[in-house]
């Protein structure tokens, strides 16, 4: 291993190697040295990890927790108007992703019932629905049209305010503060404010659930005493937060980047059995949710390396799905790689509950939009395509599509 790699100040995040790939001195940081000190804007000294094999490890590994209550947890990168931490965060209620066992495996369990397997496929052909409801609207428009706000972002949204029981009316509201929240650069007060809008307005929601219950998952979850309203609250924002922002990027994102290889779309286009592996494919190709943050609870040691106690590690699950030791050619999107095993979901008690949704939702929306729009193409040049550098999940602000003609459904 390579011990004289430059160690980064500050995480690289120019995407300078192109809109699907990861930013070059990140690609180079992993070659030489998986598990890297990094020096963060505030002068903590703590680590990124790049590596498959290491990212894996650590993650399966809950010495390297999840909470930012225990410990201050450091920026990667300089954020104006965002205070440095001199003491841990607060620990939100409900908000299970920033918690470690047994918090977090206590709320975790009241919810694996709604995400199973069999769940999730009684829900497929109710997904598939909606998704050729969308695409039908969709047809009815003159293009040039923008997929992410007539195809992308409506699909998951629909699916996770029905699944939630969140009415679908007030997506306005939820879209624009969790797109908000998302924002890379801004101001403590601006994520706040956004945090504050949809946290008032789930609380409303998940009050009025508990006394008059429905049939959905906030519904049953309310009639559980054994959880707060509070916690009602973080678990919804979480769902709510993750449920459609995570598909949506990767439906717009993966059609940019099918458009960009013109000659596996032709492949997928031509036979619909190589749908669900090519969607395990782009997760791992375009791993829209990069960069997640751990806090060394002990000192630990990793690749060769020893994190001490009270670091701060950034981990980036892009590099590690682009690692070579994993995959092979991982830079090349190809749909008939079998690429489970990626890490695009996480790894060890995180890994993300509605996978199986996500999977239904993006095979489901896939599908129906190369059947549909057998000749779709981008409206403007790709190099003019808004990408979400700005953002803390990656795709597209907007896809501006054209047609020449709609297949029958």
């Amino acid at each position: 291993m390579n011990q004289t790699a430059p160690i980064p100040h500050g995480l690289p995040l120019n995407r300078d190697a192109g809109p699907f790939d990861p930013p070059r001195d990140i690609t180079l940081l992993r070659e030489a040295r998986p598990v890297s000190p990094m020096v963060f804007p505030d002068g903590h000294e703590g680590w990124l990890v790049t590596g498959y094999d290491v990212v894996r490890k650590l993650m399966a590994d809950t010495r390297f927790s999840s909470r930012q209550d225990i410990g201050i947890v450091h920026a990667a990168y300089e954020t104006p108007g965002m205070p440095v931490p001199t003491e841990p965060s607060p620990q939100i209620p409900g908000l299970f992703i920033a918690m470690d066992p047994p918090d977090h495996t206590r709320l975790r369990r009241k919810l694996t019932g709604a995400f199973t397997v069999r769940r999730m496929k009684q829900l497929e052909e109710h997904i598939i629905d909606i998704a050729e409801r969308q695409l039908d609207r969709m047809a009815s428009l003159t293009p040039p049209v923008d997929l992410v706000k007539e195809f992308a972002l409506p699909v998951p949204s629909l699916v996770i305010c029905e699944l939630l029981g969140v009415p679908y009316a007030d997506r306005e509201t939820f879209q624009v503060n969790s797109a908000q929240f998302l924002v890379r650069d801004q101001s403590l007060e601006e994520k706040m404010a956004a945090y504050g809008a949809m946290t008032a307005y789930l609380a409303e929601l998940v009050t009025g659930k508990r006394a008059e219950p429905g049939d959905d998952l906030l519904s049953d979850l309310a009639r559980d005493d054994d959880l707060s309203i509070e916690e009602l609250v973080g678990i919804a924002f979480l769902l709510l937060l993750a449920g459609h922002e995570t598909t949506a990027n990767m439906l717009a994102l993966g059609t940019f980047a099918l458009l960009e290889h013109p000659e596996q779309l032709a492949e997928l286009r031509a036979d619909s059995d190589l749908v669900p592996d090519a969607v395990e494919e782009l997760m791992r190709y375009l791993s829209v949710a990069d960069i997640f943050y751990r806090y060394a609870t002990d000192d630990i040691e990793l690749g060769g390396e020893t994190i001490g106690k009270g670091s701060t590690v950034v981990v980036s699950l892009l590099a590690a799905n682009r690692d070579p030791l994993r995959f092979d050619n991982p830079d090349t999107l190809d749909i008939h790689r079998k690429a489970r095993g990626h890490l695009s979901f996480g790894h060890g008690v995180h890994q993300c509950l509605g996978q199986q949704l996500a999977r239904i939702e993006m095979r489901a929306g896939f599908a129906g939009l190369l059947r549909r729009f057998p000749t779709l193409e981008l409206a403007i040049p790709a190099g003019e395509v808004k990408l979400k550098t700005d953002m803390n999940i990656y795709g597209v602000h907007e896809l501006p599509v054209t047609w020449t003609e709609t297949a029958q459904r």
